[in-house]
């Protein structure tokens, strides 16, 4: 017969069993539920894009307005938001903390950006997307009373969804929410919720016809000490055009706001020197997202080394005066564009720089390695991968303690076994 302390132990271990069995059930059902809102809010949202991209392309005289669009979208922060904005920043602060996120961001989110690529601004869609993501799953958590701990689980479901439904890569998705919030360490506790949601989310945006770009590369040359040597090398000039990118956005940034600290100023200013910069260059190249151009370093279409600097400079100007968006899809067309001019010089085939440099300044801006490989294995296969390998590895490396997101935490070093946790610069 069983002594009294065996049965004691029997039950405890039947109750344990029992709680991580229903917490694995609420945990699917709830990324369910946030993949399906979600995945349909950030389908309509991606599908809307492109509505307006295109209608900005067929009627080029809309970029004139885009000192207009500043300042429409700062009077919409300034009136209906009421609390300081700081991108994607936000999403991730409120999974570090207790700090508030307000649902009415997502559909602010959600119009703000749609007004940007209306009117020209250089922007992605990711930012829209996290934050949306984030708000909607931060809504759910408040809705359902959900503990402070579980509502940040929520977060990170709703943005692996919105990035899912958005990118069509729903295995670094996954992984990118758990892994951007703190470089060094991830957060495991919320795999299976944000898998599921991902998973779901994608599905929804396919039905609703919203898919992914498909890159092909062309070429692939077997990985020698050669070609191992030069994409080192090409990496770590990734490395270096990643800390310009982020460097350039936070410094013109605290610039403007430190001398025009009038927002509405602010605005008109800046979308008057993106109309500038555009007549200046005498296309609509460089202004939306641009994934045209990111299409074109597959297609063996010739790319001049200054590409990569005009998004730069589009970007920053762009995205530090009010206008609304993301910085991985200008991120992804400077990897691109840096990635294609590069190959010839190299002597490896443009394609196959082109992905590389995706990949590696992606890892580079947001010191994400993981979700970076996952996204160059979902965009472009598995067969480049040990070109994959050593474009991220180096790029994160070198990018050192810079990134996009200046409320993401280094919590572990880059180079050294050593906790540090500090912001990133």
């Amino acid at each position: 017969m069983l002594s009294e302390e065996n049965k004691e132990l029997i039950n405890h271990k039947i109750e344990h069993n029992s709680r991580r069995a229903l917490s694995v059930i609420t945990w699917t059902i709830a990324g369910i539920v946030v993949g399906l809102l979600v995945g349909a809010f950030a389908s309509s949202f991606g599908l809307a894009m492109q509505y307006v991209i295109k209608a900005r392309e067929g009627h080029p005289w809309i970029i004139y307005f885009l000192p207009v669009g500043a300042i429409l979208i700062t009077f919409m922060y300034k009136h209906v938001l009421k609390v300081k904005d700081s991108g994607t920043n936000t999403v991730i602060a409120a999974i570090q903390s207790d700090q508030r996120l307000p649902f009415r961001l997502a559909p602010l989110i959600y119009v703000a950006t749609l007004i940007t690529h209306l009117v020209g601004g250089s922007a992605g869609r990711e930012g829209a997307a996290l934050q949306m993501g984030g708000a909607i799953g931060n809504g759910i958590g408040r809705l359902l009373k959900l503990n402070s701990t579980d509502k940040k689980t929520m977060i990170m479901c709703g943005m692996s969804a919105a990035f899912s439904a958005l990118f069509g890569t729903p295995m670094a998705a996954a992984i990118f929410s758990m892994e951007v919030i703190s470089v060094g360490i991830m957060h495991y506790a919320a795999l299976v919720p944000c898998v599921i949601s991902s998973l779901v989310a994608r599905s929804v945006a396919s039905f609703m016809g919203l898919h992914s770009a498909e890159y092909l590369i062309d070429t692939i040359p077997k990985l020698n000490v050669k070609n191992a040597v030069l994409v080192c090398i090409f990496a770590v000039l990734c490395g270096f055009v990643s800390t310009l990118f982020c460097t350039s956005l936070h410094s013109y940034e605290e610039f403007l706001s430190k001398h025009l600290t009038n927002p509405y100023i602010k605005g008109a200013f800046g979308g008057t020197s993106v109309l500038v910069l555009t007549l200046i260059v005498g296309s609509q190249t460089y202004n939306s997202t641009g994934s045209a151009v990111i299409a074109s370093c597959f297609t063996g279409a010739t790319i001049g080394l200054g590409a990569f600097l005009l998004k730069i400079i589009f970007t920053t100007l762009t995205l530090s005066c009010g206008y609304k968006g993301g910085e991985i899809v200008p991120t992804l067309f400077i990897g691109a564009t840096f990635g294609a001019a590069m190959g010839p010089i190299l002597g490896i085939p443009q394609s196959l720089m082109a992905a590389v440099g995706m990949g590696a300044v992606f890892c580079g801006v947001t010191n994400c390695p993981i979700a970076s490989l996952l996204i160059c294995f979902e965009l472009f296969g598995y067969e480049p991968m040990p070109y994959f390998l050593l474009g991220v590895s180096f790029s994160y490396w070198v990018s050192g303690y810079t990134g996009l997101y200046k409320a993401q935490k280094i919590v572990y070093s880059k180079y050294r076994s050593n906790y540090i946790d500090k912001h990133v610069q």
